[in-house]
């Protein structure tokens, strides 16, 4: 059930972050967000309920809990036009969690301690833009928001799912460059797109 949520995340990640580089409108986002967020929720509470009180699987998919609440809660403010405030709040507390599920993962699972770390930093990314305002990381959270889906998220969850989940220090190295890759490739693109020239306006002809 976990990998199947993070496939989701993924392809939420990757709208979310298009949304932020205005290709995708945010009504279309909104949509998508509470259908991810709203099945992920319903799994959990599935394998919640099935549970029967084990702690090492209510843990288990704790963290999938806050990814549902998060695309839920995006998805409702943007269709409400809430204002996102308490969204990004909300999202600066669910960075200190992520950051205690990543160190809690160091020790049984040091790649998925890794993507922990990177989740939270993405988190924390939509602390500072939606609630301290800080809107001049808007592009830079959109590219940090679309590469990562794919390198934290989509291709962990594929190979998890075909059984090759990446163990062992190499695969944690790898993981950690391809992190440094993903939020110094973010700045590289958020460069280039500010630097990139404007196509000149040109005036309609003057009706005769």
């Amino acid at each position: 059930m976990a990998l199947i949520c993070l496939v989701l995340s993924g392809a939420a990640l990757l709208v979310n972050g298009l949304t932020l580089l205005g290709r995708v409108p945010g009504r279309d986002s909104g949509v998508f967000n509470v259908l991810v967020g709203g099945l992920q929720l319903v799994l959990c509470v599935a394998v919640a309920v099935s549970a029967d009180g084990s702690l090492p699987i209510l843990f288990g998919i704790s963290g999938t809990f806050l990814f549902g609440i998060t695309y839920l809660y995006v998805g409702v403010d943007s269709l409400l036009g809430l204002g996102a405030v308490g969204l990004g709040w909300f999202c600066g507390l669910v960075a200190a969690l992520a950051v205690a599920f990543a160190i809690v993962h160091v020790a049984d699972d040091p790649f998925l301690a890794v993507l922990w770390t990177g989740w939270a930093a993405l988190w924390a990314l939509f602390f500072v833009l939606l609630a301290l305002g800080r809107s001049a990381i808007s592009t830079y959270t959109g590219w940090a928001l679309v590469l990562a889906s794919q390198v934290t998220t989509t291709v962990p969850a594929l190979l998890g799912l075909t059984g090759h989940w990446p163990t062992g220090s190499v695969a944690t190295t790898a993981a950690l460059l391809a992190l440094v890759g993903v939020f110094g490739g973010a700045v590289l693109l958020t460069r280039r797109a500010a630097t990139r020239p404007q196509p000149e306006h040109t005036p309609a002809p003057a009706a005769a």
